[in-house]
């Protein structure tokens, strides 16, 4: 597989401090690549800086061969990036059908936006009884699945996802691995950040591990779950 998105030494901040120091990983079109870090690793600074919202200050971003550091946000999207937010963040005074409808924004044809709801109510039908319902209103699971829902939305080849499991119970927690699962079946790409090492390694096909801002382990999953910086830092 060719990758998708590529990080060439990149260096990412905040004022005069680096957040992330020299990182470089590859993620192959077609395959669910994850970011393992602890809180205050540089994952959501990584995220970031592939959305444009903080540009790298040294180092290129290639997605699909072309260097997309330094665009705007908007540009990104319309290059095929969508992401799933940290904390779900549904907008909640607008309803569940209106929530969908924002991630397909670039979609002017009715049909085309029709379409693909379907697919999203097909994977959570509680979402279609309840198209109607004010997001502010629904549990902290239904609200994932909105989020979930509308990162499909925009059917974007490279969808980035910030902490999927984060306030869920176990179970919820299962079915949004579930559904990224079936998204990377779907045909999307997928960047996966997340702390929940071992259902992250169960879905992934390979990974990096940030640590203070900078990359101190990848391989496959399988190399990932059996690599002593991952035990160090998750197990003890």
């Amino acid at each position: 597989m060719a990758a998708l998105l590529g990080i060439e030494g990149i260096s990412v901040g905040y004022d005069r401090a680096d957040v992330l120091r020299d990182v470089s990983l590859a993620v192959e079109a077609g395959s669910i690549t994850c970011i393992l870090g602890s809180n205050g690793s540089g994952k959501s600074t990584l995220i970031r800086a592939i959305l444009g919202l903080t540009p790298p200050r040294r180092g290129r971003i290639v997605l699909d061969g072309a260097d997309i550091a330094g665009l705007p946000t908007h540009a990104i999207v319309a290059r095929g990036v969508a992401c799933i937010p940290e904390g779900r963040r549904v907008f909640p005074k607008l309803t569940v059908a209106e929530n969908l409808r924002l991630g397909a924004y670039r979609e002017t044809r009715e049909a085309r936006i029709r379409s693909r709801m379907d697919k999203v109510f097909a994977i959570f039908p509680r979402l279609a009884e309840r198209a109607g319902q004010l997001a502010g209103t629904m549990s902290g699971g239904e609200q994932a699945m909105i989020s979930i829902g509308r990162g499909l939305m925009p059917e974007p080849r490279l969808l980035l996802v910030d902490e999927p499991s984060l306030g869920l119970s176990p179970l919820l927690v299962k079915e949004n691995f579930a559904v990224i699962r079936r998204a990377n079946e779907m045909g999307i790409t997928l960047l996966l950040v997340e702390q929940n090492v071992r259902q992250t390694l169960a879905i992934a096909h390979s990974g990096y591990v940030l640590s203070q801002g900078r990359v101190v382990a990848s391989g496959s999953a399988p190399e990932l779950a059996q690599s002593a910086e991952v035990h160090q830092a998750y197990f003890g």
